[in-house]
Order: structure tokens, then C-alpha cells, then sequence
């Protein structure tokens, strides 16, 4: 059949504001459903806390349920690879901690690509690193323990949420510029690896004030000090590593959220700038260290989670 001129260019240009149309009608939806948030590690560390804030706000925020799920394992590469592999909807967010840029520098082989699977977003919170000793451990000070470890070459080690995290480095330095004899005992996040100090498997701990702040305060472990430059807001008592005449052990972690290469930049958009107005939410403020950066896997696209992200948050 032959169609007129006029009639063909009308059904052209219907044609052509169809896609135009389903991608409006699918950005008013977005959400239509529970977007999952992967935490690669175990719960009760500060990666999990931190999830569990935003996610309570994100719930409020985009009007769908946000619900964490703890993938722990391989220093977070087992729950960042399912992410990177996760359905390029929106669907699925992943909140990483600073192992996701120093692990390609640990494994030969990485599930997932670090630079290309994953963009980042927006910069939330960070945290310092807190020395937590068992109370049967002699030492009241930093350099009481630095003089007992010394003395007794091989019969201490320390725990952490797992090889690569923020608190493996900070314990490594720390046993790198004394020159000690200490060894490392990963565990799967910073919750187990506290848990370890408190059960006295391990004599002593690296990790995020938020995993021992409680047991700080029932007085199952006791913290030394912390590798920030200033001290913890958690810990305003216990002094810093150059307060306690350690100046070569300075550290701090970082946080982010990221997600698969979402296909429609709508999505990315809206949840993005749901992250970021999540974080400066009064609870995420009180609760949560003081940034982390959010990623969004997209393909060198700004995705709707981004946007989300970076307008909750705002430059740092």
C-alpha cells in the first residue's frame, strides 16, 4: 500500500515521540517497586550503619521501601560483584567502603571493574579508625602496648573487618613504621572483627568507631586511640595517634553507595539526589561518619541514583 506523503511523515513523527513518551511515563514511576542496597560486608560496622541511615531517609524520600542487604565476604568483592552484575535498572545500590579502590591493588583478578562497572556520585561521610584493646590486656596507653608487643615478639595480632578495609591498613602502618611483630586476623566486617576482642580471640582491633562504640561504653573493650588528625566525636576522650606519640599512623575511611549502568538516566537522576538530601537529614548527620562518596555504575552516563546522590550531599 502507498501512503501519502503527509500521512507517512505524521506517523513518522508519532513514531519517533513514542520512546520520548514511555521514558517520561517510566521516570514518574521510578520507583515502582523496593530498590535493594547491598552492604559488602557483615552488619554492625560502620558501612552497615551508615546503609541503614540512608536507607531509612531513602524510604522516606522516593516513597518505595529501601532495605539493606549484607553480602560480606573477600574484602566486599563478593557483594560488589553482584552488584556490577545486577540488573542495569536502578534497582539495586551498592554502599561501598574504601576497599573498592584499594582492592584492584590486593587481587590479581577482580570480579567486576572498579573504574568502568562503577561512576562515582557524591561525596557523604567519613570516618576515623579506632585502637581497641580486650581489658585484660595490660596496657592503658598506646605506648604501653607498643613497649608490651615489643616484649613479647609473635604472641599478638590484631583483628579488622577484613584484608584491604581502611583498618587492615591503619593496623599495617601502625605495625610497619614500629617495626612490631603483630598479626593480622581478618574478619568479614567491623562488627565480627570487635566481637573478636571482646570474646578475647584477638588481644586487639582496628576498625570504625561505630562497630565499638558500645562496647566501649559497656566496658567489654577499651579504646587507646584514634588515626585521625583530630579526635573522634564518638571518642572525645581517647587522644589521636600523634596525641599518643604515634605521628607516622594517620588515617581515615571513606563510604559509597553505587549501583549497575543504568540504562535510563531518569532513574539515576532521581535517587541520586535522594542520597543527597538524605545525608544532610539530621539523623544520617548524627549517626553516621562524616562522609562517604556515592557511586552509581552507568557507563560514564550520569544515571537517575546520581543525581540523587550528589544533590543530597552537595559538594564537600
Amino acid at each position: 500500500m502507498k501512503l501519502p506523503r503527509r500521512k507517512f511523515l505524521h506517523l513518522a513523527a508519532g513514531a519517533t515521540a513514542l520512546p520520548s513518551v514511555s521514558r517520561a511515563a517510566w521516570a514518574q514511576a521510578y520507583p515502582s517497586r523496593p530498590v535493594r542496597a547491598v552492604v559488602a560486608f557483615a552488619p554492625g560496622g560502620t558501612t552497615d550503619t551508615f546503609a541503614r541511615l540512608m536507607a531509612q531517609k531513602l524510604t522516606e524520600q522516593l516513597g518505595k521501601q529501601v532495605y539493606v542487604e549484607n553480602i560480606a565476604g573477600a574484602t566486599g568483592n563478593i557483594g560488589t560483584a553482584q552488584v556490577a552484575k545486577a540488573p542495569p535498572d536502578g534497582y539495586t545500590i551498592l554502599f561501598a567502603f574504601s576497599s573498592h579502590v584499594v582492592n584492584p591493588t590486593l587481587f590479581a583478578r577482580l570480579p567486576y571493574d572498579p573504574i568502568n562497572d562503577f561512576k562515582p556520585v557524591t561525596l557523604a561521610v567519613a570516618s576515623t579508625t579506632v585502637l581497641t584493646v580486650n581489658p585484660a590486656v595490660p596496657a592503658k596507653t598506646v605506648e604501653e602496648l607498643v613497649e608490651l608487643i615489643k616484649a613479647n615478639p609473635g604472641k599478638y595480632s590484631f583483628s579488622s573487618a577484613g584484608a584491604g578495609t581502611q583498618a587492615h591498613l591503619a593496623g599495617e602502618q601502625f605495625r610497619l613504621s614500629l617495626g612490631l611483630d603483630l598479626v593480622h586476623v581478618p574478619f568479614g566486617g567491623g562488627g565480627p572483627a570487635v566481637a573478636a576482642v571482646v570474646a578475647g580471640h584477638t588481644p586487639m582491633s582496628f576498625g570504625s568507631p561505630q562497630a565499638a562504640m558500645q562496647h566501649v561504653k559497656e566496658g567489654t573493650v577499651r579504646a587507646l586511640a584514634v588515626t585521625s588528625k583530630t579526635r573522634s566525636q564518638i571518642f572525645p576522650d581517647v587522644p589521636t595517634m600523634t596525641e599518643a606519640a604515634i605521628r607516622r599512623s594517620k588515617a581515615t575511611a571513606g563510604w559509597a553507595s553505587s549501583f549497575p549502568p543504568a540504562r535510563r538516566r531518569t532513574s539515576s537522576q532521581r535517587c541520586s539526589a535522594r542520597v543527597r538530601k538524605s545525608s544532610r537529614s539530621r539523623i544520617c548527620r548524627n549517626g553516621s561518619p562524616r562522609w562517604a562518596t556515592t557511586w552509581s555504575r552507568a557507563r560514564r552516563r550520569s544515571s537517575p541514583f546520581a543525581s540523587r546522590a550528589r544533590s543530597i550531599c552537595g559538594p564537600r
